[in-house]
Parts: C-alpha cells; sequence; structure tokens
C-alpha cells in the first residue's frame, strides 16, 4: 500500500483524483492537506511514500499585481513542500507543472525543447519545475508532469466554452491544427500509476491523438446532431493572423507534445471520440 500525502485536493485534478482512487485503485491510500497557511509546516511528512503537489495558482491574470503572489504559490510554496518532503525522507515527490513553460507561440515541443516562458505564470511554475528535478536522487525520486489541457466533466476553462457555443455556430473554418490534450481519466492513470511505479523524470503527457478546434466541433456536433458547414474561405485570412492574435493563435494555433512517451506507462485508456461523448453526457445529465 502506497501512502500518498496531496496538496490541491479541492481543485479539479484532485477531486477527480480522489474519486479515482476510491473507485479503482485498492493499492493506493490518499491523504490531503491544505497549503493555504502555515500549518503544513508541522505535518509528518516520513509516514508518506509519495507527495503529489497540484495546489497552485491557475492562469487567471497577467495583471503585475498578482506577480508575487504566483511566484509565492507556485514557485516558494513548491520548493519549499519539496524541500520539507526531502527532509524527511520521502520517497518520491510528483510536481504537476503545465506546458505553458514552454510559451505560448512554441508550436513542436519534445522533451528537448528548450522552456521559455512568456509570462510570470509560466516563468514561476519553471522555476519550481526545474528546482524540484535538481533536487532528485536514489533515495529522493522527482516526477514533473507538464500537463496540457486537461478537460473532463466538471472541467473549467477554454473547453466547455468551446462546447456551449456550439448551438451559436452554423459555419466554421476547414483550418487543420494540432493540440495537445488530455482528458482527465488518462492523466488520473498516469498519475496513479507513477505513484506504484515510484516514476521520476519530465512527463509530457497528452490523448493518443492530437485534438483541435475543428475536430472538438466535428466531433460534438456528430454527437449532438447539429450541422455545422465546415469551410476554406477563411483559411488564408487565419494564416495571416495567427501568430500576431492572441486569440486566433488560441482557436487556430499548433501546440503539441512529440508522439515520443517517455512515461513508459500505459495511461492513454481513453480516445478523443471517447471522451468528447463522456463529458457532452455528463453536461446533459448534470447541466453544468
Amino acid at each position: 500500500m502506497k501512502k500518498v500525502l496531496v496538496t490541491g485536493g479541492t481543485g479539479y485534478i484532485g477531486t477527480k483524483f480522489r474519486d479515482w482512487i476510491e473507485s479503482y485503485a485498492g493499492d493506493i491510500s490518499l491523504e490531503f492537506i491544505s497549503v493555504r497557511d502555515e500549518l503544513w509546516k508541522t505535518k509528518d511528512f516520513s509516514q508518506y511514500d509519495t507527495v503529489l503537489h497540484l495546489a497552485g495558482i491557475a492562469h487567471v491574470s497577467r495583471n503585475p499585481k498578482f506577480k508575487e503572489l504566483y511566484y509565492k504559490v507556485n514557485r516558494d510554496l513548491s520548493i519549499e513542500l519539496a524541500e520539507k518532503a526531502k527532509k524527511e525522507r520521502v520517497k518520491q515527490f510528483i510536481f504537476m507543472s503545465s506546458i505553458i513553460v514552454y510559451g505560448f507561440q512554441t508550436k513542436s515541443i519534445s522533451i528537448n525543447t528548450l522552456p521559455v516562458p512568456d509570462d510570470f505564470y509560466g516563468e514561476s511554475k519553471l522555476q519550481a519545475d526545474l528546482k524540484i528535478q535538481s533536487m532528485h536522487d536514489d533515495k529522493f525520486k522527482t516526477l514533473v508532469i507538464r500537463t496540457p489541457v486537461v478537460y473532463g466533466p466538471g472541467c473549467k476553462g477554454n473547453f466547455p466554452k468551446l462546447i456551449r457555443n456550439l448551438n451559436k455556430v452554423l459555419i466554421f473554418p476547414s483550418f487543420e491544427s494540432k493540440k495537445s490534450m488530455i482528458y482527465i481519466d488518462n492523466l488520473l492513470v498516469l498519475i496513479e500509476k507513477s505513484i506504484l511505479n515510484e516514476s521520476y523524470g519530465v512527463f509530457l503527457p497528452q490523448n493518443k491523438e492530437y485534438m483541435s478546434t475543428k475536430k472538438i466541433f466535428e466531433i460534438s456536433s456528430d454527437i449532438l446532431n447539429k450541422k455545422i458547414f465546415f469551410i476554406r474561405l477563411f483559411n488564408p485570412l487565419i494564416n495571416k493572423m495567427i501568430e500576431k492574435n492572441g486569440f486566433m493563435y488560441k482557436i487556430f494555433g499548433n501546440k503539441y507534445y512529440s508522439k515520443e512517451d517517455h512515461s513508459n506507462i500505459e495511461y492513454q485508456i481513453v480516445e478523443n471520440k471517447e471522451s468528447i461523448i463522456k463529458y457532452i453526457n455528463n453536461e446533459l445529465q448534470t447541466g453544468e
């Protein structure tokens, strides 16, 4: 039985991981701890095999007034937790990093791509990411998981906005792009098996197939019997604007991991179409 201490238990990944372990994994026991105050510093970490650090501030603002807070939470807190875990002889520390450490305009990303963040959110994650990697040794294994967009039932962000706007769309550009995304169940399997295997290093997880806004609309419209006409008329304009306009880049830009898998873990249990079916069915049932 692996004993795991989890931060960020009220966040999306944390709550889903709790449900996942309670439903499927009998070889892992979880305990959740808040890091919103200083009480965690009095906690005895030595009884745990793994610390899974999910707490952090998501990318919600570029306002400079939040810069200090981002560094305090995403960098300083993460490093302090890792240092305490190592000092108290925890065997493994897992840090949830982000594809954002590569910047907004980077297209194709491999394990050898140099991270160059564009803002203090990305920089705060990267500084913690690199410091935690440097702490790895034979007795203290560190694993950094640089997630792309995570989506699934109950998620927030751009993915549910796309689905909700589907009924407003009659025509859409037939513009091909590639984005790495990961369905929540695939990420949960990766985390679970990483704990059981005592994995370490840097993982760049994703679904088996690349996603795109066009692909999301194609699959969703088919599921909901919604007719959308995909046209190429606007493609030349999109090509001109995609590198200059942040909004256009988010919708039509390429940002994807190479297909190399350094995890040596079979975790991609849900394919793209099935993941969208699961998401839409949940939304129809819950009204979320």
